[in-house]
């Protein structure tokens, strides 16, 4: 006879699900046996149930298929929420397994019984518990066809008893339905919205990831009406290289260019974007949104006309309808101011520029002298890294220095928590990229206070030999919350980190660790640890007072920064004084 378990393990192994990652427990039991003996499906035992979430969620994104991922009753699933919330609000199909109390004891308050389904009820876009053996493959084929639908977690609880159960004779093979079609707005709208473009004096684009397949169809758009193309961050794939309408991105990690394109096009073209900060969003403009989700539609910003559509097949009906717009004004001046943005940001990103007069000037103020500064890292990851590289950043200034300094040519990929925001996201979701391919190369931009937050994940490295090529931005910080704290004029605190020897530490879990201090040194560090065979951890010791301006600082901004390093050289001067 077939169990539930055996029928669940199977089912995905079917459906070329080649991993699974978590934590064993004994309400697992049935389910972990099944796994043991399916050779197509590798089991990936994490140190903590979150970062399994990461890598399950990391490879539903890469690949579009479901992420699977395990936690045990009670605590072990409650481990998986945070990786779960990221899935969420990354719109990833991941199925997360979890166990439960015997079902005799279900609401008895047993040892380790929480209620799956209230706890995981908002993280998830089907949750349920399985009672019978007679519910499968029904409640299966439910979790994974609604995760795929509506592009997010779906939750299955089985009760250790319920696991071990045999599947009534006859019990059908579950099928799931992968495919979602391509919506195409009605023709009236498609016109009326193409003659608002067409009278539109100057329009720019706002491009995100809903995007990634329409790159010949958003340039063609780009082209028809001389429009700059702003990118989000997720939007840099694919969209970036290559692209002489592009003009980075806006928000915190932006550039004046890019504000510039935005503040003076009278109508905002927005394609598969839910850029979420609004300060950020032109005002008095005509705004066009192009989404496949209706529920995105004017969320962010006022919408004057929604196209609820597929971007690649909403694009390619709109442009016989554009009529190309002779002038290139508006672009050109936009392009410029980015082509000497960009060459600005290569000066900085230059180690001969600490010796500069520019650079002497910056270094008078730093209180490390001899630390790198991170663009120079980041700059030369860029240039060594493969162009079919996959790359993920930790929420903070390892972002910020990724989405100035690494361009995303060729077929190199981007993750990271960039909705919901997390710590702690870069290492896990390596992992998840690095066991899809393991010869494809695999890069994650550690902050010091994410990589240390789950540093147990550098034994699973170790353990299964991922060949991940982790690179440190070592400023015993944190970074990102010091920058805010000081743009409020709130002197640093409460973000130094007192560090180990990173590189040190991965040695002693048995991965090749290389720690660089000085600056003359990072490029061949660079080149020697993305060549290496085999996991790398390359710690940097960063300048911590590096900042990153965003594209339009404001005058408060930059006073509440010059009050707060006042308060802070105080401090300093004073507890240099106290020390005998």
């Amino acid at each position: 006879m077939t169990t539930v378990a055996t029928m669940l393990v199977k089912s995905l192994a079917d459906h070329g699900v080649a991993a699974m990652w978590g934590v064993v427990g004994d309400a697992l039991n049935p389910i972990t046996d099944a796994l043991r003996r399916e050779p197509r499906l590798r089991w990936i035992g994490v140190r903590h149930e979150e970062a399994g979430a990461f890598a399950a969620g990391a490879q539903a994104q890469l690949t579009g298929r479901i992420g699977v991922c395990m936690g045990t009753v009670g605590p072990g699933s409650i481990h998986l929420l945070n990786g779960l919330y990221d899935a969420k609000k990354s719109h990833a199909p991941v199925l997360a397994i979890c166990g439960q109390v015997p079902s005799a004891e279900l609401g008895s308050d047993h040892f380790q019984e929480v209620d799956n389904d209230a706890v995981f009820r908002d993280v998830a876009v089907f949750s349920r518990t399985v009672t019978d053996s007679a519910q499968l493959p029904y409640l299966l084929e439910l979790a994974v066809n609604t995760a795929y639908a509506r592009g997010g977690v779906a939750v299955l609880t089985v009760p250790g008893d319920v696991g071990g159960q045999d599947l009534p004779h006859g019990t059908r093979e579950p099928r799931f339905v992968t495919q979602r079609p391509r919506v195409v707005p009605l023709a009236p709208v498609l016109a009326e919205v193409a003659d608002v473009l067409n009278d539109a004096a100057t329009v720019t684009m706002l491009v995100g990831a809903g995007a990634r397949d329409a790159r010949d169809e958003v340039l063609a758009t780009a082209e028809a009406l001389g429009a700059p193309v702003v990118l989000t961050l997720k939007g840099k794939e694919v969209l970036e290289d290559g692209n002489p309408y592009q003009v980075g991105q806006t928000g915190l990690l932006g550039n004046p260019a890019a504000q510039h394109a935005l503040d003076h096009g009278d109508a905002l073209l927005m394609v598969g974007t839910d850029f979420p900060y609004r300060d950020w969003y032109p005002k008095n403009k005509v705004v066009v949104q192009i989404d496949a989700d209706g529920e995105h539609i004017g969320r962010r910003v006022h919408v004057d006309h929604g196209l609820v559509g597929d971007a690649r097949a909403t694009l390619s009906a709109l442009l016989p309808r554009l009529e190309p717009k002779p002038a290139r004004e508006h672009l050109t001046a936009a392009t410029a101011k980015y082509a000497a943005w960009r060459d600005r940001q290569r000066h900085l990103a230059d180690p001969a520029y600490d010796s500069s007069a520019a650079g002497r000037v910056r270094k008078h103020f730093d209180n490390r002298e001899h630390a790198i500064r991170p663009e120079v890292l980041a700059a030369a990851v860029d240039r060594h890294a493969a162009d079919d590289a996959v790359f993920t950043s930790d929420t903070g200034m390892s972002t910020v220095w990724l989405a100035r300094f690494v361009t995303l040519r060729g077929t190199r990929r981007l993750l990271g928590s960039y909705n919901l925001g997390s710590m702690a996201n870069a290492l896990p979701q390596a992992l998840g990229a690095a066991q899809l391919d393991p010869a494809r190369p695999v890069i994650a931009f550690c902050g010091d206070g994410g990589l240390t937050m789950l540093m147990g994940e550098l034994l699973t490295v170790a353990a299964y030999d991922l060949p991940v090529k982790i690179v440190v931005f070592d400023n015993s910080r944190l970074g990102m919350v010091k920058l805010e704290q000081e743009q409020g004029g709130i002197p640093e605190f409460g973000t130094q980190l007192a560090n180990p020897d990173l590189a040190a530490v991965a040695r002693s879990c048995g991965i090749h660790g290389v720690r660089v201090e000085n600056p003359g040194h990072v490029d061949a560090a660079v080149r020697d640890a993305l060549t290496h065979h085999g996991p790398v951890l390359l710690d940097v010791v960063t300048n911590a007072e590096e900042i990153a301006l965003p594209p339009k600082p404001t005058a408060t901004q930059a006073w509440g920064f010059a009050i707060a390093k006042l308060q802070e050289t105080l401090v300093s001067a004073h507890d240099t004084e106290e020390t005998p």
